[in-house]
């Protein structure tokens, strides 16, 4: 037989349905409920005014439990019918006892509070799933596509790759694209969880579902419908939910044995006392709602918080295992830095002008599309500089760039390329080549001669010495910086993020071995990268970690969590998360034990009614829901 699952409340209602249909059927079983509720108190009535004539309100207790304690046991039979051990048999022998023995107010009262009970869970269960389908409101149907130089409204469904939409201010993306024209602020809370809008100009990527708040654009459509980054988390969420924690496992070995048990001690109660009412009180008692929801509301709840800060868990067991990890491996460029690079030094030879080696450079670079061109670039334009037309220009992939400028040849680059120019570096003393080994540097040659050497710098994001302090504070005992760059570059960074450890010159099969070195040490990895040249080293981890995931296939498709802003907060927040969210479990799995234990015991005495002991089964659950529900507003101060 299978067990009860965390997708199955105890009436057994999947929550993977669609969220309109479970709306209607939730709808339905509240009419039969309070219709049958109706009948009930009409019996109590007729008994008061019909004292003489006691069948009319037996009559209408009758037909009330048969009304809300037949779908009940319907439910019970055809799921031992199908194999399935829901728990739920339990209630369904109480109603059945008091049924047959002719109690039917008790049995009509116990089936409205059990209905009761359910209709709440439902009620917790149907919020949730409406959440996560929300998501996919957030796209709008119809979209103004641009085709032939006019605009007409299509279904989004139609949209293909490479169409042109517009989007106007207040309207919401339709579909994953690129900006071709226009400029505007958009709110991406729905995807990355940043609450402040992102401006976005041409050639910049947007998302279907965020908001378009101040400008027209024009977008070329690259990814529609399920395809889309929030199509993806919503994929991401609903996979999250159907996944089993350990915990939820190790019930599953056991439950099979949950209702004979019950059964036995219910026939014990009945022997001993001989009254009925108490092993019926004690069949409801034992019927664990509380129990059963304690592990899914606080998951839920979980994937829930983490889904508003822009983290994507692909499974429960991922949300479990963050909270387990020892040591943090990350990667430098584009996690720990921003990944952009900036000029910090200009450093000519004596009788070179600064202006004149930041020129040189520049003009060289401006047909480059290469990081280091663009920040060169970038102070060139805020120095208010006249450049020079480059020609002959010629580059090297990752080395440097070659170029005639004012009649003079040019070499730009790493020392090593300029070495392969025969440039001459005599020019170049011992403690300056010093000073340059903190900087990412590239070196400036005319017609053979260093003029000087640029340093670079890709700057720590603002909050990563808050995360890496954070990460300490939740008992993290290893962080280590991996890079490519060199060793001087990233000894400052790691000195100025606090890291245990730094390897540097780092090739990605490199990564891969020190990550499983430390797997070795019995330390819990979690490995945190940009999803593309750390993807080995990623999977490798006992948790991989991809930042800045955001319309990036590789990156959701790599790691096992996906950060979809590159807020480093995020991750002393999914441990912090990951340790509350099993802190509630416990706490949900012993009140529902205790309650069971303790509800037993009072059947057994004889202090509680099947009438009461359905009023507490009904009430049991709210604690577990309550104390699950307050993990959804947890990390709001992120956001």
């Amino acid at each position: 037989m299978t067990s009860c699952t965390p997708q199955t409340a105890a009436c057994g209602c999947p929550l993977h349905d669609s969220a309109e249909d479970r709306q209607r059927l939730t709808i339905i079983r509240l009419i039969l409920t309070f219709l049958g509720g109706a009948l009930i108190i009409n019996s109590f009535i007729a008994e008061w005014i019909f004292t003489a004539d006691p069948q009319r309100a037996s009559f209408s207790a009758m037909i009330g439990a048969i009304l809300l304690g037949g779908p009940l046991i319907w439910k019970s039979i055809k799921d031992l019918m199908l194999g399935h051990f829901r728990m739920t048999e339990l209630a369904s022998l109480a109603i059945l006892a008091s049924f047959t023995s002719g109690l039917y107010t008790e049995a009509g009262l116990v089936a409205f509070f059990l209905q009761l009970g359910q209709l709440i869970e439902s009620r917790t269960a149907l919020g949730a799933q409406a959440s996560i389908e929300g998501l996919i409101r957030l796209t709008p149907t119809t979209a103004h596509l641009v085709s032939d130089g006019a605009e007409h409204d299509v279904e989004v469904i139609s949209l293909k790759k490479g169409d042109i939409i517009r989007v106007r201010p207040g309207e919401n993306i339709p579909a994953d694209g690129i900006i071709t024209s226009g400029a505007t602020s958009i709110n991406e809370a729905s995807v990355t969880g940043e609450s402040l809008p992102v401006d976005k100009g041409p050639d910049e990527i947007v998302f279907a579902g965020t908001e378009n708040y101040t400008g027209a654009i024009d977008i070329k459509v690259t990814t529609v419908g399920e395809d889309t980054t929030l199509g993806k988390v919503r994929h991401l969420i609903m996979e999250a939910e159907r996944t089993r924690l350990p915990v939820m496992q190790i019930i599953d070995k056991y439950v099979h044995w949950y209702t004979p048990v019950i059964l036995m001690l219910s026939a014990i109660i009945l022997f001993f006392s001989g009254e009925p009412s108490y092993a019926i009180a004690a069949l409801v008692v034992s019927c664990p709602c509380a129990l059963v929801m304690a592990t899914p509301t606080a998951m839920v709840a979980g994937l829930t918080s983490a889904a508003r800060l822009g983290i994507l868990i692909k499974n429960v067991a991922h949300l479990e295992a963050a909270g387990e990890i020892t040591a943090v491996v990350c990667d430098k460029t584009g996690t720990l830095t921003t990944g952009e690079l900036a000029v910090s030094r200009l450093s000519p030879l004596e009788g070179i002008e600064p202006a004149q080696l930041l020129y040189t450079a520049a003009s060289a670079e401006r047909h480059s599309n290469h990081p280091v061109a663009r920040a060169l670039l970038r102070v060139a334009q805020e120095a208010r500089l006249e450049l020079g037309e480059p020609t002959e220009f010629i580059e090297a992939g990752g080395k440097g760039i070659t170029a005639t400028l004012d009649g003079k040849k040019y070499a730009i680059g790493r020392e090593s390329f300029l070495k392969e120019q025969k440039v001459d570096f005599s020019k170049l003393s011992e403690p300056e080549l010093k000073e340059s080994e903190g900087f990412s540097t590239i070196y400036v040659a005319e017609n053979g001669v260093c003029l000087g050497w640029i340093g670079l710098e890709d700057h720590t994001r603002p909050e990563a010495r808050q995360a890496t302090d954070e990460l300490r504070e939740a008992g993290i005992r290893h962080i280590t910086m991996l890079t490519g760059d060199r060793w001087g570059v990233a000894k400052r960074v790691a000195g100025e993020l606090g890291c245990d450890e730094v390897v540097a010159e780092c090739l990605p099969a490199q990564k891969l071995e020190l990550v499983e070195e430390m797997k070795k040490n019995h330390l819990s990895v979690a490995v945190v990268g940009d999803g593309v040249n750390d993807a080995p080293a990623l999977a490798a981890g006992d948790l991989g970690i991809a930042m800045g995931a955001a319309g990036s296939d590789i990156a959701v498709n790599s790691a096992s969590i996906a950060l979809m802003s590159n807020d480093l907060r995020r991750l002393p927040f999914l441990v912090r998360l990951s340790r509350l969210v099993r802190k509630v479990v416990y706490q949900n799995l012993v009140f529902g034990i205790l309650f069971i234990v303790i509800g037993i015991t009072l059947s057994a005495y004889g202090k509680i009614t099947p009438i009461m002991a359905a009023v507490l089964h009904c009430l049991g659950s709210v604690p577990v829901i309550f104390n699950s529900a307050r993990i959804v507003r947890y990390g709001e101060e992120l956001s």
